[in-house]
């Protein structure tokens, strides 16, 4: 008898091993070890404290038959089957590495270990490169889904080897979302691809969460519209050409009362948002290869913001004064705005995210499928929306666009919403209402598509203070002014 029938009670089937194993049993790996039992595979898991464990397993229910529990990590490792891929589930950063030290003793040549966490993807190559020559290979696996999508099939992205994956890709289709009978799961890249595509996802989420929050403050704040109101607002919208999650959750939320007070949840809450890095992980990679991801920068910045609740009640104080509220007339015309305003600004911040991650792919030759990422994040992820659908098709398409605004059907798309976003981005200001994302993406919208921008000044006060050159349209070579004379 091992150790964990004798704590946990489990008795083993003739013959049965698991076929993978999981470490970490917080909600996330909790609720992913059932999706995995439940689709029929033998999963073993362990967490540092057994009493985990126990209760996990206690409250398995039906899928006990294919979970075994173990109390330690060497009867963890012997209960999978070889060559055995070993998922972990626990907090990015140093607690890999740790858990790692303590596994690589444990494992044989051939065994896989998937780093399922939100990790940094530098941390994945720095982790490819020490377990390179060792027997063992690494996976960088992206799981987006939050807690449901862990149960009952989260989008999958995967950075590894193609014989890596293969060896692992059955379960991993199996327990992914689905759109259309696709599974919502795929290989994506060499090293850390996945990891660096799952930041850039949590980069347009962070986007896309803000700009609704932004309309939110619109229909709230200058509007004067009630929480329920603007939930059955957010409603209608979804079922339209706003379908996504993140749209459908916001009405549900707003819509939601407290059970103690009746009031609105929302009014309830504290009005600071808490990140755990990977958005702002999208801004710095941005930054170090030189594409603007303006939208995604607005959004990091708008959460900082609001945590800065001492200083911005002072602030409250200090300039008392706000404009009064929309008369009827015009909050109506800015409802009929915000639909569009919001589509155009998705659609800015979708393009941003699309282009770091196709300069990533250039920078370290990863070859990122981005119609296959576009197609895996339409179910089971968090930023999953209806034009998902059309991003595939043209990152697929036989003229691949050098950025996704410049696709027939999202230049059509943008043509048509921008107005309204120009228009509700002038409203914001006009009633002091923060719209940062919605301004940023108007502005990253105006800039990338002015033929001629404003930087000529900007290289001729480069070159007056520091002798930096410049080039002309009209002469070949770098170039000085005459400032000196």
């Amino acid at each position: 008898m091992t150790q964990g029938q004798e704590l946990f009670g489990w008795k083993r089937i003739k013959g049965m091993r698991a076929q993978i194993g999981l470490v970490g049993l917080g909600v996330m790996g909790s609720n992913l070890a059932l999706n995995i039992a439940e689709k029929g595979h033998a999963v073993a898991v362990f967490n540092r404290t057994t009493k985990r464990t126990g209760a996990f397993f206690e409250n398995a229910g039906d899928l006990r038959e294919r979970i075994v529990p173990c109390a330690s990590l060497e009867e963890f490792v012997a209960q999978i089957a070889p060559p055995r891929p070993i998922i972990l589930m626990v907090p990015a950063g140093e607690a890999v590495d740790q858990q790692i030290a303590q596994l690589r003793p444990l494992l044989s040549d051939g065994d896989i270990v998937i780093d399922a966490g939100n990790a940094n993807f530098r941390d994945t190559v720095r982790r490819i490169a020490e377990l390179d020559d060792t027997g063992l290979s690494f996976i960088g696996m992206g799981v987006s889904g939050g807690e449901d999508g862990a149960r009952h099939g989260p989008s999958i992205m995967v950075g590894g080897t193609p014989e890596g994956y293969a060896r692992i890709e059955p379960v991993l289709t199996s327990i992914a979302a689905r759109y259309d009978d696709e599974p919502c799961a795929a290989l994506v890249g060499p090293g850390g691809a996945g990891h660096f595509v799952k930041t850039v996802h949590n980069g347009i989420e962070y986007a896309d969460m803000q700009m609704i929050a932004e309309i939110y403050g619109l229909l709230r704040d200058a509007a004067g519209m009630e929480a329920g109101a603007i939930g059955d607002l957010f409603a209608r919208w979804n079922e339209g050409r706003l379908e996504s999650y993140l749209v459908e959750i916001t009405a549900e939320v707003l819509r939601t009362a407290d059970p103690a007070t009746g009031r609105p949840i929302v009014d309830l809450i504290v009005d600071s948002a808490g990140q755990k890095g990977t958005g702002r992980w999208a801004v710095i990679e941005a930054q170090m290869m030189g594409v603007p991801a303006t939208a995604i920068e607005a959004a990091v910045a708008a959460r900082v913001v609001s945590s800065l609740r001492s200083e911005r009640a002072r602030a409250a104080q200090a300039y008392p004064d706000r404009p009064a509220r929309l008369d009827a007339a015009r909050a109506r015309a800015m409802k009929d705005d915000l639909e569009m305003a919001l589509l155009a600004g998705k659609i800015a911040a979708y393009a941003q995210g699309f282009a770091v991650m196709d300069a990533a792919s250039r920078e370290f030759g990863w070859s990122v499928p981005l119609g296959t990422v576009a197609r895996i994040w339409r179910a089971g992820c968090i930023i999953r929306s209806q034009f998902l659908g059309r991003i595939a098709e043209a990152y697929e398409g036989t003229d691949e666009p050098a950025n996704l605004l410049l696709a027939p059907a999202f230049v059509e798309m943008m043509t048509r919403s921008a107005p309204a976003l120009r228009r509700v981005v002038a409203l914001a200001a006009e009633t002091a209402t923060p719209a940062p994302a919605l301004s940023a993406a108007l502005a990253y919208f105006d800039g990338w598509r002015q033929a001629r921008g404003t930087a000529n000044l900007i290289q001729g006060q480069r070159d007056f203070f520091g002798a930096h050159g410049f080039r002309r349209d009209d002469v070949e070579g770098e170039q000085h002014g005459p400032w000196a004379s």
